[in-house]
Formats: C-alpha cells, structure tokens, sequence
C-alpha cells in the first residue's frame, strides 16, 4: 500500500475512533435552548391563557408574550461533540450542569420545584395586578410546608393560617422565624393558627373565621452547618383571598419567570384600551407582591426566542440588563425595568410612539 494512502487511511481511522470517544463520553454539562414564547393576551392550545370572572374585563390586542427556556433533563449530560456544537452555535448556550440543577436533584425533584415556583409566580402576579389597580387583596401568612421528622411534624399542617407566636401578631412569612429564633433550642414556643380546613371552610362559605388554636412546640437546633439556633422546621409563605376569580391556564412551564408578563396581562384585561397599542412586546422576570421585578436565568435564549417570533420590544429585569445586552437580536429593543410601574411607564411611551424615550439596556 502506498505511503500516502496509508497515511489517509490512518487518519480517517483517528478521525473515526475520535468522534466515536466524542459521543460516547458524556461531559459535566447541560444544554439551553430558545424555548416557547406565549402571548398572555391570547391562546395557548385553544384556551385563553388568563381567565377572569365575576370583574369586567375589556378587549386587548397586541402582545405581551412571556418567554421560556429549554433544558436538558437532570439526569443527562451532553456528550463532547453536543458539547462542542453548542459552545459553536449562536441560538444555543453551554452550561456547567450544577448551575441548572443543584448536586444531587432528579428530575422529579426538579419538576416539583419549577411547578411550585409557576405556581406561587402566579399568585404573585395577580396581587401585583390588582394592588396597582387598587383593588383590596386580603393577604396572611401560613405554613407553606413541615419538614419531616422535626418538632412541627404532625403539629402544624400545610395552609395552616399563622395569626400569631408567643403572643406576637406576625404580619410577615419573616416574623415567624425572627419570633422562633429568639428561644433557645429545647424551648417551648407557641403558635396561633386558623387551621387549614377551618379556613378553607370560611373561604368557601363566605363567613368569617371562627376561631384559632394555641400550639405548643418545643424547638430543635438547627443541623444546617451554621450558627446553632432553635427551629421547629416549617416554612412560611403567605397565602391570598382575591374578590374575584383570576386563573392562569398554562400547562408544561415551569419556573416563576413569568410573573412580571402575567401582571401585565391581567392589569391589561382589566382596563380599558391597550397597554401596547397593537405592538408586539415580549418580556422576563420574577414579580413579587408589592411589583418588585427579579433578575431570572437564561436571559440570552430569552430574547432570540422573542425576535425569532416577532416581537419588536424586550422588557427586561434591570439586573439582567449586562448579560442580555452583550447580544441584542437584530431589530429588537431592551427596555429595563426595575419593577411594574416601570413596566407600565415603558408600555405607555411605546404605544404612544415615545420610543426614543425608552430606558434601553445599553449595548456592552
């Protein structure tokens, strides 16, 4: 055999065996993706994606689309040549698995967690929405989950309504640990509650609560690592009664990324004419209570999933400002918000036609 051939043929061979070690040896790393983008104003698979009754609601048009990232799963790890495709590829972005998924998590796990984040996104939302409508929302705080096998464990109950500790009206989730940590581990402490049942029961009927129970829990210390303290291993969040029927109908998202675009669907639906003027405007970010915006991840496949479906504005959390602006989509304009207000001042230049005025996340 020739020299020259031979020499070909062995590096075709190298070539082989080397992309063959390439897909089968999988790295640390996972994938993101553009993913879906939906209008809150429209329909998803048929369904209005916002449902709101016993308010009036008025026509809107334009849009003001929520947007997605794609993930690969927990329990997959991109092989090299994946790997080096993706670093490559413009629409996709490469990432050290532990910063999608923490140590450990399964995908069920990860599930779990992306849904009760969508869940509580929601809720926070439409308290966003109305408060700036100045429509009353009755707010109060309760046991969001027990811990198994603390000292709370069959004492208090998930949706359990905490009135009070030791005495001490709490008005925040934070006052409940604050009140807590002030024993030391071995102490006894008291909760006043409106158990779960009783207040579903009054939701439902109509009526006021009836009464409340004292609890007496004696407390742990706390096995985290840190500064020993007494637990009694709950987690509190607040829980809301809204004098009207908002839902949001969205099945297959995760994650609370949607909350500043859900608040703006629903402030939309409720007042008259459109917040866009017809434009189409898609967006990101967490939304808390009082209308406070929140950075979220995956920014950069965020707004090239946008452009790639239209949209021509980017409202954008002002801490994701940097990030998103290293590569702006073409024809495609990053507003920075700090918060809903924000949100509503930007949609009011951009359908007023005021776009020079728009705060831009400026170009790095």
């Amino acid at each position: 055999m020739p020299r020259r051939t031979a020499t070909m043929l062995a590096s075709t061979l190298m070539l082989i065996v080397l992309l063959c070690v390439g897909l089968a040896v999988p790295t640390e790393y996972s994938e993101m993706t553009p993913g879906p983008t939906v209008n809150t104003l429209g329909k998803h698979d048929g369904e209005p994606v916002l449902h709101i009754s016993g308010h009036r609601t008025y026509p809107a048009d334009g849009h003001l689309n929520m947007t997605t990232v794609r993930v690969t799963s927990p329990d997959y790890r991109l092989n090299l040549v994946s790997a080096m495709y993706g670093w490559l590829a413009h629409d996709n972005k490469v990432v050290p698995h532990d910063t999608l998924f923490p140590e450990g998590q399964t995908e069920e796990e990860s599930s779990q967690e992306n849904a009760e984040e969508f869940s509580q996104s929601q809720e926070s939302a439409k308290v966003a929405a109305l408060r700036e409508l100045d429509i009353p929302v009755e707010s109060w705080v309760v046991v969001s989950t027990v811990v198994k096998d603390t000292p709370a464990e069959g004492v208090l109950h998930a949706g359990d309504v905490i009135r009070a500790v030791d005495g001490t009206p709490v008005k925040e989730p934070g006052d409940v640990s604050k009140l807590v940590t002030r024993h030391e581990p071995g102490e006894k402490v008291v909760f006043t509650v409106v158990p779960a049942k009783e207040q579903a029961a009054a939701e439902r009927e109509g009526r006021e609560v009836t009464g409340t129970e004292d609890l007496t829990i004696t407390t742990a210390k706390s096995g985290d690592g840190g500064k020993p303290r007494a637990i009694v291993g709950i987690a509190a969040g607040t829980d809301h009664t809204f004098p009207f029927s908002v839902d949001i109908k969205l099945a297959d998202v995760g994650g609370p990324s949607a909350g500043l675009m859900f608040a703006l669907g629903i402030y939309d639906k409720l007042t008259p004419g459109s917040l866009t003027g017809g434009a189409f405007v898609a967006g990101t970010g967490t939304i808390d209570d009082a209308g406070e915006v929140g950075p979220i991840g995956g920014i950069s496949m965020k707004t090239v999933g946008a452009r790639a479906k239209g949209a021509k504005y980017f409202l954008t959390p002002e801490k994701n400002c940097a990030t998103a602006a290293e590569d702006i989509p073409d024809g495609l304009t990053l507003v920075r918000v700090g918060d809903l207000d924000d949100a509503l001042d930007a949609l009011e230049d951009i359908r007023e036609g005021r776009t020079g005025e728009l705060p831009r996340c400026p170009k790095g």
